[in-house]
């Protein structure tokens, strides 16, 4: 483990929390969402747009707005910019750098805005224009377009075929995935998939890319997330409590990281092998300075359904091949050992690259989350299949 210069956690907190109303074909323009999403975000924190004078910017090109243009919309004076694009392996790089910023001085307030068009982008994503599953060596979400693969489905899919075959696992346990996510979503009225939905419902859905059916697919939608994050001394005098970044490790890369897949299932250029969690990706738990066992809820990014189960097994809550049998019998759902996503992710709630979980977890930690609300939630943790996470804090 890497020595620290000085101990970033509960040094920075999230002070305030906006979203826009998700949906598809949405009228309003990207830029137009996100300052919907910012204004609730400082009224919800009880600031003013002059107190924020930090931007971290999740929708870049190729499908957003530069930060100058956010800056200049939203009538901003800033003096700390961070850019990435719209993906979600970024959502914990954004908040990473605006906790180090406002720990360091160089913010006072932190703006992360993320937003999502994708329906508004068709011709990007997947059309005659998709500069993600085409550009030159493909996109980071697997797409090789020399062998056919120019989506994302294709990843998550090789990998999960892969993860069948070596552990006798079935699509039963993507099913279970699916099912709980929208019995969440159907306790939000932020949602947007509301209809009811069984296993048989999953198991009888129209195949994608086998074996992936449509129901392993995240909804394609519209819609924004601000997070406000400033210093953990000032967020205790606004108007919400604190939600404090306690714990935080960065996103991994390497010939043995493949974004839809953890490592040991041979995928690209993976050595195959049963791989339990090594010392750096249980980081986070020591910044945090709590074991593993004390976190009450998880959240990740489930643009598809194996995304879940890889993630339980890179953290270690489960062993390698089990997370297919652990996930079983409401282990995952409200109630459960372990609720994952519990405003309905991806899967259900929307697609903001992951951000509209960021906002869930603040609910949660603040006890705000109503029939959602997780019992005397502590520590809750984002968490991604490869390997970056932040643990956030009620105290």
């Amino acid at each position: 483990m890497s020595k620290r210069l000085f101990n970033l956690s509960n040094q920075a907190a999230i002070a305030g929390i906006g979203t826009s109303h998700f949906g598809r074909n949405l009228p309003e323009t990207p830029l137009k969402l996100a300052a919907i999403a910012f204004k609730n975000a400082i009224a919800d924190a009880g600031l003013s747009r002059d107190d924020v004078d930090g931007l971290a910017i999740n929708l870049g090109w190729p499908l957003g707005v530069d930060y100058d243009r956010v800056a200049e919309a939203f009538g901003l004076d800033v003096r700390y910019v961070n850019q990435t694009w719209t993906h979600g392996r970024f959502v914990t790089m954004c908040i990473q750098q605006a906790a180090i910023a406002v720990a360091a001085g160089l913010a006072d307030v932190v703006a992360c805005v993320a937003v999502a068009s994708f329906t508004q982008e068709r011709d990007i994503l997947g059309g005659p224009g998709d500069f993600e599953g085409l550009r030159e060596e493909g996109g980071t979400h697997g797409e090789y377009p020399p062998y056919g693969l120019t989506a994302p489905a294709s990843g998550a899919a090789m990998a999960y075929q892969r993860y069948m075959s070596l552990y006798d696992a079935d699509t039963s346990a993507l099913g279970e995935v699916a099912v709980t996510m929208r019995r969440h979503a159907r306790m939000n009225p932020n949602a947007i998939m509301q209809s009811p939905m069984t296993l048989d419902d999953h198991q009888c859905a129209r195949q994608i890319i086998s074996p992936l059916g449509l129901l392993d697919c995240c909804i394609v939608s519209d819609g924004a997330v601000v997070i406000l994050i400033t210093s953990a001394e000032r967020a205790r005098d606004l108007r919400q409590s604190p939600v404090y970044v306690a714990g935080m490790q960065g996103l991994r890369s390497s010939r043995d990281e493949f974004i839809f897949a953890p490592p040991g299932l041979g995928i690209n250029q993976q050595q195959p092998g049963r791989v339990t969690p090594r010392s750096v990706d249980l980081d986070a738990y020591r910044m945090a300075d709590i074991e593993r066992s004390a976190i009450d809820g998880l959240y990740t990014y489930d643009a598809f359904t194996p995304l879940v189960l890889f993630v339980l097994e890179r953290l270690g809550f489960c062993g390698p091949g089990e997370a297919h049998q652990w996930v079983a019998g409401g282990r995952i759902g409200l109630g459960g050992e372990l609720p994952v996503n519990t405003s309905g992710g991806l899967l259900s709630e929307a697609h903001v690259s992951g951000w509209n979980s960021i906002a869930e977890i603040t609910r949660q930690l603040r006890g705000q989350a109503g029939q959602r609300q997780i019992s005397d939630a502590s520590h809750l943790q984002w968490a991604t299949a490869w390997g970056d996470s932040v643990v956030f804090s009620a105290s």
